[in-house]
């Protein structure tokens, strides 16, 4: 079987490089031949960047779309050119409400939460890579250029204070795709007439996966020539799929998929879904790819070039 390096690192991303950085460091250390991640953190963000290498790049994309959580620190009082602290401060506030009665301070922040909770909408802001003409707003931002947004809605599952020392808070915050954290901290200072911008960002979750098994860049780099040590970072393929309920084929079933082939297949449920699938047992180095069951017919929607396991590093 060819020999190469597939699975996804699950990266504790440092501040002050950008992910695609973050991105090359990995791919090097491991001596993958190709990477990719599942959604772009700023170079001031920290946190969880899925790092998808090898064959796992092919399932990058499904994570783009999946709901994250962050823990955002907020500044309250001042407002900056790009949202957050590496821009300068365009304005500052003092609030109206007395912010040393605790009881008062409990009663405007929970009033944030009832407000930005459920689906809200959002006006990209202009340091961001959206782009307009083929260019990304932050080149416009730059040469002094505003253009007009249209909103776009999205969905705050879940905020929580985690902790509020005035003008300082840090704020968890649950959302779906394409949420701006930086808009929504400013969109939290507008409501409470004192303005804001975030001063830290920290992503915990990318849809079903965690930093519980994060590693730190500095780790990954100590991985550079030791191939036990890779093995120990290195998820499987299907480490990035597992929110998809699973299926088992047959040896002749699974030939028959890995040509391309639609496989009638007969499970419990009626309801089409899009299924991960394993040739025999649910194991990691059974994994095939994936593909949509629909009314007892198999098609293969993402299969993966051979099997592919953890311990190629060592072999």
């Amino acid at each position: 079987m060819p020999q190469g390096i597939h699975g996804v690192v699950l990266l504790d991303k440092p501040e002050g490089i950008s992910s695609q950085t973050a991105v090359t460091i990995v791919k090097r250390c491991f001596g993958a031949d190709k990477a990719g991640h599942t959604g772009t953190l700023d170079p001031m963000a920290t946190g969880l960047l899925p790092v998808c290498l090898g064959e796992a790049t092919k399932y990058s994309q499904d994570l783009l779309d999946a709901d994250k959580t962050y823990l955002a620190t907020i500044k309250f009082g001042e407002k900056t050119t790009t949202g957050d602290a590496e821009g300068d401060v365009i304005e500052t506030r003092q609030p109206s409400f007395n912010v040393t009665d605790i009881v008062t301070l409990q009663n405007k922040l929970g009033e944030v939460l009832k407000k930005f909770t459920g689906e809200i909408e959002q006006i990209p802001p202009m340091y961001s890579a959206l782009k307009r003409d083929g260019k990304p707003l932050y080149e416009y931002a730059r040469a002094g250029e505003t253009l007009e947004r249209t909103a776009r809605q999205v969905t705050i599952y879940s905020l929580k204070w985690v902790s509020v020392d005035w003008p300082v808070a840090v704020l968890e915050v649950s959302c779906s795709k394409g949420t701006y954290v930086r808009t929504l901290a400013e969109d939290i200072g507008e409501y409470l007439g004192v303005g804001a911008h975030l001063i830290g960002l920290r992503r915990q979750q990318v849809g079903h996966l965690t930093l519980v098994k994060g590693v730190t860049l500095d780790k990954v780099k100590g991985t550079a020539n030791d191939a036990s040590e890779k093995g120990l970072y290195l998820l499987p393929v299907d480490a990035l799929v597992q929110e998809l309920n699973s299926l088992e084929l047959s040896n002749e079933e699974a030939d028959r998929l890995r040509l391309g082939q639609r496989v009638p297949v007969s499970k419990l449920g009626s309801e089409e879904e899009l299924m991960r699938i394993y040739r025999g047992s649910v194991e990691s180095c059974n994994f095939m790819g994936t593909a949509d069951w629909r009314k007892g017919v198999l098609h293969p929607r993402r299969l993966i070039a051979q099997a592919v396991v953890v311990t190629n590093l060592t072999n």
